[in-house]
């Protein structure tokens, strides 16, 4: 479809005088388009519409018939002697929009400084090292002046979007009045579009920083454009060519892109560079306190006897010697511990990826008590079993691929197991659970104890001291009547 001005600029370089061949190189169209566009003296195609049966007998039927066109078609037919093909007539009722709804375009916002800001994620497959990993993008985006805040997240709850938002505004320093989102959850109560209701907690949380999120018409994604435009320059522009090693590396190299190498960059068919936007922006825009509080998660921990506290499967150790309840802040990348209203520890967050240690104040030797309830690897454990033979270790590398099962505690007890039976029968009853891809411990005791049934093995005799014969005990002891044992027959 050629645009209306492209079509008025053929038409008034054609009277000017420019050939007709010159005209189609130039603005890469057909020579037998541009004819046809100045014989039409630069207006657009006729529209017009006008079926063979009268538009108002098709709507008086379309009513009469509640809008069921297989009825109007019959009628049609039946009483109007109008014979016509049934997809004929869902052509004529689409073009005339009859039974249809009008198809509503979203609000044309104009494009004002400090009017908007625009949120939303898009999921992403990424390569940490060598690992694909399911990830969660996070993008805000400053309508007018284009600027960009894009950071990655394994989960992207609530709790993290505050987050994202905290760390994003205060980068920028300022904030407009609306944060245009689609009907997520994480912000959204209830209801859709214009009667969505903000929850209580994330309308408090924008009010502090001087903005209200407006959720778009359902199915309006169009709404937020350079949101959706901004995650396709994502997708082709941040992510080929580049390797990440770890989950920090990928969000210090979209940092450093979204709000450094992007600020600089010409943005669209204007040439506007976000840097110099934002400096005539600023100015519709409220400024935010450098010192906003930070959003956090309050949580209620004890002390165990060895003096840790128990966080996303990390353990923090805490000076002193009471124990009891203390409560914990958790921010999006450090954690304070206080009691009774006193902090104790500050402590940053480990890499993502660190999980089960201990964790101590730098500079500070460790304890030497281990938390109570920490898991304990099973190195070992796997290590001896595989020294067994190649069938025992085939049979953990299956095991160990199978989900659903406790790894540490499933190879403990495998290694129990082989402690109460020969390493033969031990071997045996492997093969034919790894055969039949058997995993349960039971099931696996009840294949050796009928393979030791079949009379395939038998037990060992237990090494006897002749000796005995000659202990005083024994000798006394023989003088004695036999025992009646008649009753365990």
């Amino acid at each position: 479809m050629i645009e209306l001005e492209k079509r008025k600029a053929i038409f008034l370089l054609h009277q000017e005088g420019m050939p007709l061949r010159e005209i189609s190189r130039r603005l890469s169209l057909g020579r037998n388009t541009v004819r046809r566009i100045i014989a039409r003296e630069g207006r657009g195609p006729a529209r017009g519409f006008s079926p063979a049966i009268d538009p108002e007998l098709l709507r008086r039927l379309h009513q009469e018939c509640h809008g069921y066109v297989q009825r109007v078609w019959e009628k049609l037919q039946e009483e109007h002697g109008l014979k016509i093909k049934y997809s004929t007539l869902t052509r004529w009722l689409r073009l005339l929009g009859i039974g249809l709804p009008a198809g509503a375009r979203c609000d044309r916002v104009p494009d004002q400084p400090g009017a908007e800001m625009q949120h939303d994620t898009s999921p992403f497959t990424m390569a940490l090292g060598s690992t694909p990993t399911k990830l969660q993008a996070s993008l805000l985006y400053l309508r007018y002046s284009k600027r960009r805040y894009l950071q990655f997240y394994r989960v992207f709850d609530r709790f993290q979007m505050k987050c994202f938002l905290h760390r994003a505004l205060l980068h920028w320093g300022y904030s407009p009045p609306v944060c245009i989102i689609d009907n997520t959850n994480l912000a959204r109560l209830r209801g859709l579009g214009a009667q969505a209701v903000i929850g209580p907690e994330m309308e408090a949380f924008a009010k502090s920083y001087g903005f209200r999120f407006l959720c778009h018409a359902r199915g309006h994604s169009d709404r937020k454009a350079g949101e959706e435009r901004s995650f396709f320059t994502v997708e082709t522009n941040f992510v080929p060519g580049r390797t990440f090693a770890s989950l920090e590396d990928l969000n210090r190299q979209a940092l450093e892109w979204s709000t450094v190498r992007m600020e600089q960059r010409p943005q669209g068919k204007p040439g506007l560079i976000p840097a110099q936007a934002f400096e005539y922006e600023r100015g519709f825009l409220q400024q935010l306190p450098p010192h906003l509080p930070a959003p956090y998660k309050l949580l209620e921990r004890s002390v165990d006897e060895y003096g840790y506290v128990a966080v996303e499967a990390n353990y923090y150790w805490v000076p002193g010697t009471g124990r009891g309840e203390v409560t914990v802040l958790r921010y999006d990348q450090h954690l304070e511990i206080y009691q009774a209203g006193q902090q104790l520890m500050r402590y940053p967050l480990p890499p993502e990826g660190v999980k089960n240690q201990p964790v101590h104040p730098p500079g500070q030797p460790a304890s030497r008590y281990q938390p109570r309830h920490r898991e304990q690897p099973s190195d070992q454990e796997e290590k001896r079993l595989r020294q067994v033979a190649p069938a025992v270790s085939a049979y953990v590398d299956f095991i160990l691929a199978s989900p659903g099962l406790l790894r540490h505690q499933h190879l403990r007890r495998l290694l129990a197991l082989s402690q109460r039976m020969s390493p033969e029968l031990f071997v045996r009853s492997v093969e034919r659970a790894h055969r039949y891809r058997i995993t349960s411990l039971a099931t696996l005791e009840q294949i050796a104890r009928l393979q030791f049934q079949s009379g395939a093995d038998e037990l060992p005799l237990p090494p006897i001291d002749e000796s005995f014969r000659d202990r005083p005990a024994y000798q006394e002891g023989s003088l004695t009547d036999s025992p009646d044992l008649s009753q365990y027959e």
